[in-house]
């Protein structure tokens, strides 16, 4: 079979590799086609960001010449996902002749050879020991340092720092100085994308169709309608959005596709559309953009989306694909479930007789969505295409917990979305989202019903707190045993309980280490040691 070839924006020049599987990783094709092993190979299943690299692409919502630049994992990212985009990896820093110095009037301009502010402030404050990581760490950085410093003309904070970083591990150095480098690389002499030539550039490039784009193997329809047909003509190809779970299929399970078809170039699926009740998030729109909607709406939620896997995996996977997989621990589904979201699926009927063909969809709320594990309604040709979140109304009490064995970059042992409206202190309404309990995402619809109408007492939570501890047996594994799950469940409705009383303490994020005194005042530490 032929393939269809990919072309990108490297350096500044186009690169066309012709005949690419579609199961051939970005990470493959960097190492094995182009030679460029600068981008390591550690965990292979997007978890410890030593493959890290940044791909640009035109962002039209922010001016004709605007570029959004994403870190991301090429290990599970397939290689045919950045055609038509821009790549860097750590090795084109001091090569890519479109990153330019800016030099301050009267001041001499910068060797062509200089090392990036990036590098330059990771060897500064000594943040690489083995060096394995550092790749992955640079380009991180790299993509927070052109979005923040460059694009907003602002410094790094040691917040920013950390999310940005949040996909990436190191097992030398420690964290410190490397956060330590992200807020100094602001004050290095800058070197920025010149975006206008790299604007120009890729719109020839998406103007202009490769030979053989319409080989069968890989499939990137660029509208909704094309996407559907594809999706009705072939029932089989392996459907794929961000790859963040079926990028784990053929790097771990070495599965191979005959025929893949890609949903992230449907333009209609990019967008998020407001509406006055709810929000309407496409299945393509990438998980930093979907959770940045759903934080406009309610600012409380950025702490638990910060937590979704590390940002690299935020900036390939899709809040669509994530539903779409319907993995029993994924974060957003017991999320969406506690908002009230309704998914849309749609389909291509084709033309019969005189009826021409047309899209069709149905709606749903979203938990209706699973039958079993990983297992769901959709037909055969159907595809998940629209995510419909109601927006807060008066009066809303939300709270969005993840337990998990690390604070970054972790997969949840349990997750609990509660969304109360309480009125004149009685319960009017609870909807409850859980995750980690069951073959599938669930609603903790006993728990809701023991609190709706009730009075939002100490004595009503005890009781919904049983209810919702007996409410799921959920298994013993890895993550924690069955026992912990329920009794952790019972501690956050709990834990809601104090937070409404104003406890905040009850949360590390409220907690402030420099205001703790350990020992009593009329203890020294050389009595206490």
């Amino acid at each position: 079979m032929q393939h269809r070839p990919i072309r990108f924006l490297r350096r500044g020049q186009l690169v066309s590799l012709g005949n690419v599987t579609p199961t051939h990783t970005l990470l493959e094709l960097l190492r094995e086609d182009l030679h460029c092993t600068g981008t390591k190979e550690g965990c292979g299943e997007g978890d410890c960001g030593a493959c890290t690299v940044v791909l640009g692409e035109l962002d039209p919502a922010q001016g004709p010449d605007a570029i959004k630049y994403r870190a991301i994992n090429s290990c599970i990212r397939l290689a045919h996902s950045i055609d038509g985009m821009a790549l860097w990896t750590a090795e084109d820093l001091t090569q890519d002749p479109l990153i330019q110095p800016e030099t301050p009037a009267g001041e001499a301009p910068a060797a062509d050879n200089a090392l990036h502010p990036v590098q330059q402030a990771l060897v500064q404050c000594h943040g690489s020991q083995c060096g394995f990581c550092t790749p992955g760490f640079v380009m991180s950085l790299f993509g927070l340092y052109q979005s923040q410093v460059c694009q907003q003309g602002q410094p790094v904070s040691r917040s920013q720092a950390v999310e940005a970083l949040s996909g990436n591990l190191c097992r030398c150095t420690g964290y410190r100085p490397i956060f330590d480098a992200a807020e100094a690389m602001a004050e290095l002499p800058r070197r920025r994308v010149d975006e206008a030539t790299l604007a120009r550039q890729l719109r020839a490039l998406q103007s202009e169709p490769a030979a053989d784009a319409d080989a069968p193997g890989y499939l990137v329809p660029t509208t909704l309608q094309a996407l559907l047909q594809a999706r009705q003509q072939h029932p089989k190809a392996q459907v794929v959005a961000g790859c963040t779970d079926v990028g784990l299929w053929v790097t771990k399970q070495h599965r191979q596709f005959e025929q893949v078809l890609d949903v992230t170039r449907a333009a209609e699926l990019r967008r998020v559309e407001p509406y006055p009740h709810h929000i309407a998030i496409g299945a393509a729109v990438p998980l930093t953009d979907a959770f940045a909607a759903l934080e406009a709406d309610r600012p409380g939620l950025h702490g638990f989306a910060a937590r979704f896997a590390g940002l690299p995996v935020r900036n390939s996977g899709t809040l669509g694909g994530n539903v779409a997989n319907g993995s029993p621990i994924g974060d957003s589904m017991p999320l969406l479930i506690a908002l009230g979201a309704n998914i849309v699926l749609m389909r291509w009927e084709p033309a019969q007789g005189r009826k021409p063909g047309r899209i069709t969809h149905r709606e749903m709320p979203l938990e209706s969505l699973y039958t079993g594990y990983r297992q769901n309604v959709m037909r055969p040709d159907e595809l998940l295409a629209w995510i419909k979140v109601p927006r807060p109304a008066p009066g809303e009490l939300l709270r969005a917990y993840k337990i998990s064995k690390r604070q970054d970059d972790d997969i949840s042992a349990v997750c609990l979305v509660l969304r109360l409206h309480i009125t004149d202190g009685v319960v009017q309404s609870a909807s409850i989202g859980v995750g980690g309990v069951a073959a599938t995402p669930v609603r903790a619809r006993a728990t809701e019903a023991a609190l709706t109408s009730q009075p939002w007492t100490e004595a009503t939570v005890a009781a919904a707190t049983e209810v919702l501890r007996a409410e799921f047996s959920p298994i013993s594994d890895m993550r924690a045993s069955s026992a912990y799950r329920r009794e952790v469940l019972g501690n956050l409705l709990r834990r809601l309980w104090l937070d409404s009383q104003g406890l905040q303490t009850v949360e590390l994020r409220h907690l402030d280490p420099s205001a703790l005194d350990p020992l009593p005042h009329s203890v020294t530490p050389k009595e206490a040691a």
